[in-house]
């Protein structure tokens, strides 16, 4: 049995504090039937060097995923990307090629982001062995994707927006320093290894309509045009404040009929300013 794994957080959002339980985040929706291989995609954003775009396609199909995204690489197709594959050119010619980030991961339920570093804004940050004992129970027709950035400087901020969880490698803490296709190795492996053990299952009361980052990001930029709109993001770091919002509801998994709802409420709320004015 999946053994519930509570990772509580505090947010400091305009003078309130909100406890936020991370659970929440692996345990809703859950389903009878086995998460598989099929719904994992693994992003990477902005890959330098064409070479490790092949060597991360030969160490995903190792581990049993097939699926891979890159956003805006700065090399390919390349000859190098095709020499490091080694017996997985399948992958790169199957691979999508995507301009921007939410173009990638336009029809994810779940984002999960892989950075060393801790970043300003508070976010659950979690070893890879945290997050993976969760995944066996999300619903096997949750969209998953792994979400790596530039060999350089990892992901950016912007990137970062769209993640659910940020999980880390537990490393050497005086030398961390892992080539991009090695990470994606090593995060492969922890979740091939958790896939392939027998526990039980949970079962679930319902089955409901899980929303996808497109729907979901509709509604962030609904929210800040309201936000805008009204003068408030204006007086608070409008930003940053639109960031820990972000931060906040990529907490839960939201339902497409919960997304719904709030966008109407939106809409209520600008037609009675409108009324008004």
């Amino acid at each position: 049995m999946y053994k519930r794994q509570v990772h509580k957080d505090l947010i400091n959002l305009n003078g309130k504090i909100a406890v936020i339980s991370f659970e929440v985040i692996l345990q809703r929706n859950l389903m009878s039937t086995k998460i598989n291989y099929n719904q994992f995609k693994i992003v990477l954003c902005r890959t330098s060097h064409p070479g490790n775009i092949g060597s991360t396609a030969r160490a995903i199909k190792t581990m049993g995923f097939a699926h891979l995204s890159l956003v805006n690489p700065k090399q390919f197709p390349h000859a190098d990307a095709n020499a490091l594959a080694a017996g997985a050119e399948d992958i790169l010619a199957n691979a999508t090629v995507v301009n921007t980030t939410e173009d990638a991961l336009r029809d994810s339920h779940l984002i999960i982001g892989f950075t060393a570093r801790q970043r300003e804004i508070s976010q659950e940050h979690l070893n890879i062995r945290e997050i993976v004992k969760g995944l066996k129970s999300e619903s096997h027709k949750k969209k998953i994707a792994l979400l790596f950035g530039n060999e350089t400087n990892g992901l950016s901020n912007d990137e970062i927006k769209h993640c659910h969880i940020l999980g880390y490698i537990n490393a050497n803490e005086n030398y961390s320093s892992l080539n991009l296709a090695q990470a994606v190795q090593i995060i492969c492996y922890e979740i091939h290894m958790q896939l392939s053990e027998d526990n039980e299952i949970i079962q679930p009361s319902k089955e409901n309509e899980l929303v996808t980052h497109e729907v979901q990001n509709g509604f962030y930029l609904h929210l800040e045009q309201l936000l805008t709109e009204i003068g408030f993001l204006k007086k608070i770091q409008g930003e940053r404040l639109m960031q820990r919002l972000r931060l906040l509801f990529n907490r839960t998994t939201m339902e497409k009929d919960e997304v719904n709802i709030l966008r109407g409420i939106l809409t209520d709320i600008e037609k009675k300013i409108k009324d008004k004015t």
